[in-house]
């Protein structure tokens, strides 16, 4: 540009000359040594040297020099004018935006998702869809993302098989066990019965319940025992009481006569005999 004086000093790094036992620092033409911080500082010929620039000419701070330009030249300021110059007009005002064309990109999911309605990644359901791969003998489990293939109650997984748990074989019954597909079942012996929890038995208090005996009932753990009173005794099945004939035990229970009742004897004597106080003996009358 004719007009134009430019002055630059070449922008170089701080020197650092060395001599024996001591370092000193020395700069580059257009930056003085600042001694507190140690740094090369930019010098402002501008305002450190007079008339810079002459005539119709406006000096203008470089880093490291100045530039001397005319007024009527318009100059925007950069990050290396002088901070405190305000002469320079301020830059133009940005013109319209140019519409550029909007560029969209499709929405892809990561694996386990899709896209919903609402252009959202949304989980797939495998297990409804019907995409997972668990076996006949497994149920599928949806979760975020995926799906877990278990066994139902009952059953165990071994080598991707649903095998069935035998619970009896790890006392689950108190007494009696039957072991049933991905179940079990508890049952009492005879003379208990099963309690709420389903494994657990109770003794059956028979002599409440039914009280089978025709007269005393003694109830045990798991049965009951029928006893009769004196003068009767236990039938062969075990819950009836008979009299017993007192009489064809001994034929001296009586010095007379001996007389069966139900549940006991009696002794009688002759006519002109008294029975004595021992029910037993018969003496003459006088």
């Amino acid at each position: 540009m004719q007009g134009l004086k430019r002055i630059l000093t070449a922008f170089t790094l701080a020197v650092c000359l060395s001599s024996p036992g001591k370092a000193q620092q020395q700069c580059t033409n257009g930056f003085d040594l600042d001694r507190a911080s140690g740094q090369c500082l930019d010098i402002d010929e501008c305002r450190t040297i007079p008339e810079a620039c002459r005539g119709d000419m406006v000096c203008v701070n470089q880093n490291g020099g100045y530039l001397c330009v005319p007024r009527t030249n318009p100059v925007y300021r950069s990050p290396y004018l002088n901070p405190y110059s305000n002469i320079y007009p301020p830059p133009p005002a940005p013109g319209p935006v140019p519409n550029y064309p909007t560029v969209t990109r499709p929405l892809i999911c990561r694996f386990g998702y899709q896209l919903d309605e609402n252009n959202q990644c949304a989980d797939v359901d495998e297990c409804a869809s019907d995409s997972h791969q668990c076996n006949p003998t497994q149920i599928c489990i949806n979760t975020e993302g995926g799906y877990t293939c278990s066994c139902t109650e009952g059953y165990w997984l071994l080598e991707g098989q649903c095998l069935d748990i035998d619970e009896c074989r790890y006392g689950y019954c108190q007494q009696l066990c039957a072991n049933v597909p991905g179940s079990y079942s508890c049952t009492c012996n005879p003379g208990f019965t099963l309690n709420d929890d389903g494994r657990s038995c109770q003794d059956v208090n028979e002599c409440t319940s039914e009280n089978p005996c025709t007269q005393t009932c003694v109830n045990t753990y798991g049965s009951f025992l029928c006893r009769c009173e004196p003068g009767y005794e236990l039938e062969a099945d075990g819950v009836n009481c008979s009299d017993m004939d007192e009489c064809s035990f001994s034929e001296f229970l009586c010095q007379h006569e001996c007389v069966n009742g139900p549940g006991s004897y009696y002794c009688i004597c002759p006519s002109g005999y008294n029975l004595l106080d021992d029910s037993r003996s018969c003496q003459g009358k006088n």
